[in-house]
């Protein structure tokens, strides 16, 4: 693969911006980054006039899009989602699955390990989240009401077996029973852990941050509050997952920053609390990205959960709550930087560095270093995606 190089860009650093630089990507590498321009003789100079140089963004809650869901088990849907993503600067990303039978699971994960690292023109997986069998079911959201399991040595280790292979995250509500057995046993052979669709107690959270939860999704969405414990207990009040997330430093979160999940005051106290190292941001996208609003199976085709993309969300058919996001990471980069006020590095880098940091792949992805892969995305003034490249290949 011949030298390029990336001229007249403005770098986005994790802390600043570098205007007037260069970047020099070879072999799928970043072997430069300054304001020397470099002396190799190029296989192509590309003049970004600049626009914003990017690292590609890392995508670690991603269930489908253009028409297409992870959980559909075919090779063709898996890249059609890629592909899409990539459409939206997103080159890495982790399949996401929905509640589904241990058939579908099964599947999910298998072509998770078969698929690590293909690039059809679209952005790379790099990791497994396995999402639905371990929530409370009370906490279900938007998830079909299927097979919810008790964690068990039989159901662990069919479910857990990709961490060998490749990065493996597993979403578990703490309060379930075996759920610090679960965490303390798979934690210690490579598997990650998330809390997530929980009604858990502050101390049920303690527990699990104890055995080894360091991840919680979708800050606010699906978990339970003060106010969602209260009719439990009239006193004294009680904290749940929400605010163990926020005062646990073990922690990291994520938000869906769609400006249709959350209010920009949300944002902010996100922000806020837990600092750009320690909050990524996630799409949480359904198929109907870039498609007209209009019902979609949110889940496999013909077996997921009837949902409607509307006024740029998902929702349930009868309108009344939320369903998953429909917009790509782009969009959430300009929500938390235009709406909720954050600096632009800082917002790219919850898009990247973060998250990359999160699944442990920071040496490969998520800045403009030299060393790491030439994952890159160009955004105009106004935050467009205007080209990514995924190991120094134009995708889009």
């Amino acid at each position: 693969m011949p030298v390029t190089i990336f001229a007249n860009a403005t770098l986005v650093l994790p802390d600043r911006l570098v205007p007037g630089a260069y970047l020099e990507a070879y072999h799928g590498r970043i072997t430069y980054a300054g304001h020397q321009q470099p002396r190799h003789a190029p296989g192509g100079v590309v003049d970004l006039r600049g626009a914003y140089l990017c690292p590609g963004f890392v995508d670690l809650h991603v269930h489908g899009g253009d028409g297409a869901d992870f959980m559909d088990g075919t090779v063709e849907a898996f890249r059609t989602v890629c592909r899409c993503h990539a459409r939206h600067g997103t080159t890495s990303l982790t399949p996401t699955s929905t509640v589904a039978s241990t058939e579908q699971y099964l599947r999910f994960l298998e072509l998770c390990g078969e698929l690590r690292g293909d690039v059809p023109g679209g952005a790379r997986i790099v990791g497994s989240h396995f999402y639905g069998p371990y929530f409370a079911r009370p906490a279900r959201g938007c998830h079909p009401d299927r097979d919810f399991l008790t964690p068990d040595p039989e159901n662990a280790e069919q479910f857990t077996k990709l961490a060998a292979t490749m990065p493996l995250v597993i979403t578990v509500a703490p309060e379930l029973e075996n759920a610090e057995w679960l965490v303390r046993t798979y934690s210690a052979r490579g598997v990650r852990f998330n809390a997530g669709h929980s009604f858990a107690t502050f101390p049920q959270v303690e527990a699990a941050v104890r055995a080894g939860v360091r991840h919680v999704d979708h800050l606010f969405c699906a978990m339970s509050d003060r106010a969602r414990l209260r009719p439990a207990q009239a006193y004294p009040m009680r904290a749940g997952l929400m605010e163990a997330t926020l005062y646990f430093d073990e922690l990291t979160t994520e938000v869906i920053a769609d400006g249709r999940h959350l209010s920009p005051e949300l944002l902010r106290l996100a922000y806020k609390v837990k600092g750009p190292d320690r909050l990524a941001l996630v799409t949480d996208a359904m198929r109907a990205v870039d498609l007209p609003d209009g019902e979609y199976w949110f889940g496999a085709e013909g077996t997921g959960e009837r949902v409607r993309k509307l006024d740029g969300v998902g929702v349930t058919v009868e309108g009344t709550a939320l369903a998953s996001g429909v917009t790509g990471m782009d969009h959430a980069v300009r929500t938390m930087h235009r709406t909720a006020g954050v600096p632009l590095p800082e917002a790219v880098r919850m898009a990247s560095l973060t998250p990359a940091r999160i699944i442990g792949l920071d040496g490969e992805l998520g800045s403009l270093e030299v060393g790491k892969r030439a994952d890159l995305v160009v955004l105009d003034a106004e935050l467009k995606v205007q080209r990514v490249y995924v190991g120094g290949k134009q995708v889009v």
